[in-house]
């Protein structure tokens, strides 16, 4: 929780910029943070961050072609320091609002929760605190299931609308982050609240045009059912969305030969034009909730894994490209990825076997 004293601070940072510009993560909490912000203001203009796993040097082409008096960083761990130095250069403030368990960004105005509290509360989550407005309740209630969180205003959205939440919860404890991701899956995949989150992750792996187009649409939408509404606005993303549907639902009727009983690990690797390791990685992991999820991307000669899992699987990923030339990864305890070339895989996977035969 941000506290009284950061809240001010932000506003106060928000309110003085009159050209924003919002590099975002480019998922749903990434994408709803920005949102929130741009509808307080009512001025600013977003960028997704396509980059991984931070925010490269390459997006300060942005900053020249926009202008901005003011950057905002939002649900994106880690920004190169070339890049904050190049626009440091330029004068300009840069504040960033992030959620993750990394090292500290070498920035003035840094605000992340989890160095303080320990608690994973979403990008998203942190941003209606500091705007506060109840008709964007929906919408911050979308950043926070589209991240695995249930957010303490869930109750307020269920008395506001209670059909967008169509579903009895026993809300877990604040700090079980295994028992919240479970039942905010619970949300994403049988509700109303959780389709609207599945549509704007989905339309987000879409052209930059169309992305865009999204954004515009939802700077200025009034509520929920304005995005469930089948029009000539919401067509691109709608369409979007029944059609990587399609694709994840193909793709996880195929992984159930790639369960090993022995270790409780489901591996599974898969090609196409179109990177959706993530969705896919989360949707086995709501099916089998017992087993060690990792679903790779291949492209070319490179590999873009997520991992799920009930253990540390954030651990298991570490140890596991240790002694894997040029291999990434990290992310949460029990959500990370990994990157690394394909002639790799097979020695990732054997050290993943290793490491769950020794638990």
């Amino acid at each position: 929780m941000l506290t009284n004293k950061q809240v001010e601070e932000i506003r106060e940072h928000l309110d003085r910029a009159q050209n924003p510009l919002f590099f975002f993560d480019n998922d749903v909490d990434g994408l709803v943070s920005f949102l929130l912000l741009q509808r307080y203001l009512e001025r600013g203009r977003g960028v997704a961050i396509k980059s991984f796993p931070g925010l490269s040097e390459a997006y300060f082409r942005k900053v020249e072609e926009l202008r901005p008096d003011a950057i905002f960083i939002l649900d994106k761990p880690l920004v190169d320091q070339e890049f904050i130095d190049r626009v440091e250069e330029r004068g300009l403030p840069i504040i960033m609002i992030d959620h993750h368990d990394v090292e500290k960004a070498n920035l003035k105005n840094y605000y992340n929760t989890f160095h303080e509290s320990g608690l994973n509360e979403p990008t998203s989550y942190l941003c209606q605190k500091i705007t506060n407005k109840k008709e964007d309740l929906w919408l911050a209630v979308v950043g926070c299931i589209g991240d695995g969180y249930i957010p303490d205003f869930l109750e307020d959205l269920e008395k506001q609308s209670p059909e967008l939440v169509n579903i009895l919860l026993d809300i877990p404890k604040e700090g079980d982050n295994l028992a919240m991701s479970r039942k905010a899956f619970q949300i994403l995949y049988n509700t109303t609240i959780g389709k609207i989150a599945l549509i704007f992750d989905y339309a987000l792996k879409d052209t930059v045009t169309n992305v865009v187009n999204m954004m515009r649409y939802l700077m200025r939408v009034k509520n929920a059912y304005d995005v469930l509404e089948e029009n000539s606005k919401t067509k691109s993303f709608l369409d979007r969305y029944k059609f990587i549907d399609n694709i994840v639902q193909k793709v996880v009727n195929k992984t159930e030969n790639s369960i090993d009983k022995d270790t409780g690990l489901l591996f599974f690797t898969y090609g196409g034009d179109m990177s959706l390791s993530q969705l896919i990685a989360n949707q086995l992991f709501y099916k089998y909730p017992e087993l060690v999820i990792v679903v790779g991307y291949t492209n070319g000669n490179v590999v873009n894994f997520s991992l799920r899992g009930k253990i540390d699987v954030r651990d298991m990923t570490l140890k596991a490209i240790k002694n894997i030339e040029g291999a990434t990864g990290g992310g949460h305890k029990n959500s990370t990825g990994a990157k690394m070339t394909s002639d790799n895989v097979s020695k990732f996977k054997e050290n993943i076997v290793g490491y769950l035969k020794e638990l």
